[in-house]
C-alpha cells in the first residue's frame, strides 16, 4: 500500500525519484527513519536543538540588535512552502504568543515588503531569509530589499549579522549577503553540493522542519514541539488504524457534495461560480499546478497594474512581477504537449511506466504525483526570457501576438 511505501522510505515522488519523508521531521518517538541507508534523525534533532536555542535566545531578550536593543519583530521572507505554512500556523496560534510579532512576506510586489516595513523599525526587527538555495527569485529580491530599507538606518554592514537568518543550506550565497554560518538553519535540499541534504522533503510539507522557525519564535519552542508531537500523534493513527477505522481517511471521505433546491424543487445544474485568487505571485507556488496540471478547465483573469504605487529598487520588484504576470498567461495559453512532457521525463531517466502514470493526471485517490510542481516551474521559466524585455529597449516580436502585444504596451507607458 501507498501508505506503508511512503513510511519505509520508498522513492514513491516518482518524478524526481525522491522518498517522501517529511513526517521524520515529526518523529518525536525518535524511532530511527532510514534513507539510502542513513538513520536522518540524528541531522532532524540536531537541527531541532539549534532551534530551540535560537528562540530562548529572542524570547528571553539576550539577543539583542546592533544597538543592543531587544528585537520585537520578525519578518518571514519566502514563498511558497517556505511562506503559507508557517503563515497558516501563526495565524492559528496567535492565542499562544509569548515571543515577537511576527510578520511575513511573500509577493515580489514591492507595496508587500513596504507596508510591512513602514511598521518597524531596524533596530528591534530580525529578518528570516527562507530559500533553499538562496537563490528563490522573490525571496531574494525580497531580501535585499530589507537589508537596503535596514542599512539606510544602521548603515554598518556588519550589523546585518545581528538582524538576518537564513533558512537554508547554501552557506556561501548566503556568508556573501551578510548572514553569519552559525545562524543558518539547515532543512532540504537538491543538490549535494550543500552542507546538509534533506531531498526528501518538499517545501509544501517542510513547516515541520527549520521553515517553522517563524512559528517557534511566535508561540514558544515548548509550543511548537507540542506542535510536532500532535503530527506525529496523526502519522501513527494513520499508519496503524484499518482504512475503515481511520480518521484522517474518513475526513477526506465526509466531504460530500449536497445537492441544492430552489422553491422546494430540486436542481441538477450549477448555481453559482467558484471564484477564488491569489495577489501577485504567490499563487504560483499554490493552486497555479492545479490549473497548468489539472483536467477541469479553470477560466482564469490576470489583472495587473502596469504601474506601480511602491517603485522599490527603481521598479525592480514591479518589473519581475509583470515578468510573472506575462509569463503564467503565457503558460496557460500555449502550456506543453504530451509530446515536451514525456521528453522531458525521458531526458530525466524517468522510467515509461511512470511516465504514463504521471500524463493521464489521475493521485492514492487520483493516480497523480503530489510531491512534483511542474505548474510550478514552467511559467518561471518564462518569466525569466521575459523580465529582460520588459527592461531593453526596442519592440518584443518573440511570443506570440497576445503576449508580445502586452509586452510592448507596458514598455509603451
Amino acid at each position: 500500500m501507498m501508505r506503508e511505501a511512503m513510511f519505509s522510505g520508498e522513492r514513491i515522488n516518482f518524478t524526481e525519484n525522491r522518498a517522501v519523508l517529511h513526517i521524520a521531521l515529526r518523529n518525536r518517538s525518535n524511532t530511527p527513519i532510514t534513507v539510502d541507508g542513513k538513520d536522518v534523525m540524528p541531522d532532524v534533532n540536531r537541527v531541532l536543538a539549534h532551534m530551540k536555542d535560537f528562540c530562548e535566545q529572542i524570547i528571553s531578550g539576550s539577543w539583542t540588535g546592533y544597538t543592543g536593543e531587544k528585537i520585537t519583530d520578525v519578518v518571514n521572507i519566502g514563498i511558497g512552502g517556505s511562506d503559507l505554512g508557517p503563515l497558516m500556523v501563526c495565524e492559528a496560534l496567535r492565542h499562544y504568543q509569548i515571543g515577537p510579532n511576527v510578520h511575513f512576506v511573500s509577493n515580489v510586489d514591492g507595496t508587500h515588503i513596504a507596508e510591512v516595513t513602514k511598521k518597524l523599525k531596524p533596530e528591534t526587527t530580525l529578518f528570516i531569509i527562507a530559500s533553499k538555495t538562496f537563490t528563490t527569485q522573490e525571496t531574494i529580491t525580497n531580501a535585499e530589499t530589507a537589508k537596503e530599507w535596514f542599512l539606510k538606518k544602521a548603515g554598518n554592514p556588519s550589523a546585518v549579522a545581528k538582524h538576518f537568518v537564513a533558512l537554508s543550506t547554501n552557506v556561501p550565497k548566503a556568508t556573501q549577503f551578510g548572514i553569519d554560518p552559525s545562524n543558518m538553519f539547515e532543512f532540504w535540499d537538491v543538490g549535494a553540493q550543500f552542507r546538509l541534504v534533506f531531498h526528501w522533503v518538499g517545501g509544501r510539507y517542510s513547516l515541520w522542519s527549520a521553515i517553522g522557525l517563524s512559528i517557534a519564535v511566535h508561540v514558544g519552542f515548548d509550543n511548537f514541539q507540542k506542535l510536532l508531537e500532535g503530527a506525529h500523534a496523526a502519522d501513527l493513527h494513520f499508519t496503524s488504524q484499518p482504512l475503515d477505522q481511520n480518521v484522517l481517511r474518513n475526513f477526506y471521505l465526509n466531504n460530500l457534495q449536497i445537492p441544492d433546491y430552489r422553491d422546494g424543487n430540486r436542481v441538477d445544474y450549477s448555481t453559482g461560480p467558484i471564484v477564488w485568487g491569489e495577489p501577485g505571485t504567490n499563487g504560483q507556488h499554490a493552486f497555479y499546478q492545479l490549473i497548468h496540471q489539472g483536467t477541469r478547465l479553470i477560466p482564469c483573469d490576470f489583472i495587473a497594474p502596469a504601474k506601480t504605487l511602491n517603485p522599490v529598487r527603481n521598479g525592480l520588484h514591479h518589473q519581475i512581477l509583470l515578468a510573472n504576470f506575462l509569463a503564467q498567461t503565457e503558460a496557460l495559453m500555449k502550456g506543453k504537449s504530451r509530446e515536451e512532457a514525456e521528453a522531458e521525463l525521458k531526458a530525466a531517466n524517468t522510467p515509461a511506466e511512470n511516465i504514463d502514470r504521471i500524463l493521464p493526471h489521475k493521485g492514492v485517490v487520483w493516480d497523480i504525483n503530489s510531491y512534483d510542481q511542474w505548474g510550478v516551474e514552467l511559467g518561471k521559466q518564462l518569466a525569466k526570457v521575459i523580465q529582460p524585455e520588459l527592461a531593453a529597449s526596442g519592440p518584443v516580436t518573440s511570443h506570440d501576438v497576445s503576449t508580445n502585444g502586452l509586452i510592448n504596451f507596458i514598455k509603451s507607458l
